[in-house]
């Protein structure tokens, strides 16, 4: 059936009308130009994402990162990624010595290596090694020193060890205490699942008294730290205390995954953004800070204007909006979103990735609208819609691929309810994209998803 002509006819105005708001992405250069623009002197712009294996999105949202670095001076790119992977990746690209004058590596694979737990090619894909590549020659040639950072919380036994390993060069007693609190968790085994389970339903007492006695008692250290002087000893000192805040929002975090009374999601976004907070003050303190976001769509676009905040739900892009503002100085977010093609995912969480075939949208979502627009690659600036295109307005569905994807509970586990224009400030939409591709494909990767019409595929 043609999807356009089963639309209604109050879409089908839409359509029209988006067809002519809508600029066409033609992969030159200047695509991107009246978008850099109207950045203007925002301090964030957040990118997201609709799912988190489309190679579309990674080109694209790197493309526009290096613009809003080479032209716009942007400082750092902060990313849906655990802190200490990241931190190895920004001490390639910096350039930068670590503990004890380490040399950082000088291969970019090997940057990535830190990103071992599953989702693996949500960051050791081809198209995040072409960025950092380019990030490290960026800072080589200009002498800039732009930084890459994680901030989610999943790391709880490696942000431990990082935090106990910085304190044995410069503070063996310190170090000492350190391993006492965090000894704490051994007894509850390397799952931190198992630690939330005990704890959170009150079988054991929890560790949470010791992971915050250790945070501040680095932070207490922060004045000694700058007095020692010298970029590597702040830069340290930055990656030992966001390891311990990893710790402390991480022991929270599993503990009230069985508790059932706080919301774990928000419990990370709000640690994803007090990162951010600490980035920007940390950065501002060599020049004024500008940071670029790589995160999912639903954590970046308001979560006020989507059916999570019928959950008591918020996210990043909410509270970047609300911290920062909108307006110079604020925060500027921007989406992308696809019809069908192709996705690299995995069927059940800790499985292997495969390239799976991605349905088109659904009937009644913002995807399948932008579909029918008859664009393929296009950029709609949500916040100067014509009377017409204020159709998108009205409430549609959304998808959302992450990590997993599951066609056949397409509707129930991929989509949600959502107001574009209040979501975002700009939307790049890709109607046909591509799986983006792992460094260690797979054969279940290579060898792709059958088409529903095997064996005829017709």
């Amino acid at each position: 059936m043609n999807r356009v002509g089963s639309m209604a006819t109050s879409d089908l105005a839409l359509i029209s009308a988006i067809a002519e708001t809508a600029f066409p992405l033609t992969g030159d250069h200047h695509d991107y130009d009246a978008l850099v623009e109207a950045v203007g002197d925002a301090r964030l712009v957040l990118i997201g994402e609709a799912s988190h294996g489309t190679h579309e999105f990674y080109r694209e949202r790197a493309q526009l990162t290096k613009r809003l670095i080479v032209e716009k001076g942007f400082t750092a790119v902060a990313a849906e990624a655990d802190w200490p992977d990241g931190y190895r990746v920004n001490r390639f690209v910096q350039a930068s010595s670590g503990p004890s004058g380490v040399a950082p590596s000088d291969d970019a694979i090997d940057a990535l290596s830190g990103f071992r737990r599953f989702p693996q090619w949500m960051w050791r894909n081809a198209d995040v090694l072409d960025f950092i590549g380019w990030l490290r020659t960026h800072n080589d040639d200009t002498g800039a020193r732009v930084g890459f950072y994680g901030l989610d919380l999943y790391s709880l036994h490696t942000s431990m060890h990082a935090v106990i390993a910085h304190l044995d060069r410069i503070d063996p007693a310190a170090a000492a205490r350190a391993r006492r609190r965090y000894g704490c968790f051994e007894n509850f085994g390397a799952d931190p699942q198992d630690y939330g389970y005990a704890t959170g339903l009150g079988l054991l007492a929890s560790c949470e008294d010791e992971v915050v006695a250790q945070l501040i008692e680095l932070q207490s250290r922060r004045a000694e730290e700058l007095r020692r002087g010298g970029l590597i000893a702040d830069d340290e000192q930055l990656a030992a205390e966001q390891n311990a805040r990893v710790v402390k929002s991480a022991e929270k975090y599993y503990r009230a995954m069985f508790a059932g009374r706080v919301n774990t999601w928000n419990l990370r976004d709000q640690h994803m953004v007090d990162t951010l907070d600490e980035l920007l003050r940390h950065l501002d303190r060599r020049a004024p800070a500008k940071i670029v976001v790589w995160a999912h769509n639903s954590h970046l676009g308001d979560a006020r204007a989507t059916e999570m905040a019928l959950r008591g739900e918020l996210n990043v892009g909410q509270l970047c909006r609300e911290r920062y503002g909108t307006g110079p100085g604020g925060a500027v977010n921007i989406g992308m979103t696809t019809d069908h093609g192709s996705v690299s995912a995995a069927s059940t969480w800790d499985a292997p990735v495969e390239r799976k075939r991605v349905r088109p949208a659904l009937e009644g979502s913002y995807e399948a609208l932008f579909h029918a627009v008859g664009i393929d690659r296009f950029r709609l600036d949500l916040r100067v819609l014509g009377e017409a295109a204020g159709g998108l307005y009205e409430p549609r569905l959304e998808r959302a691929i992450g990590v997993i994807y599951q066609p056949a509970t397409e509707r129930l586990s991929h989509y949600f309810g959502a107001t574009l224009p209040r979501q975002f400030d700009f939307v790049l939409h890709f109607d046909e994209t591509r799986a983006v591709e792992p460094l260690e494909r797979t054969a279940a990767w290579d060898a792709g998803e059958l088409p529903e019409t095997y064996p005829s595929s017709l």
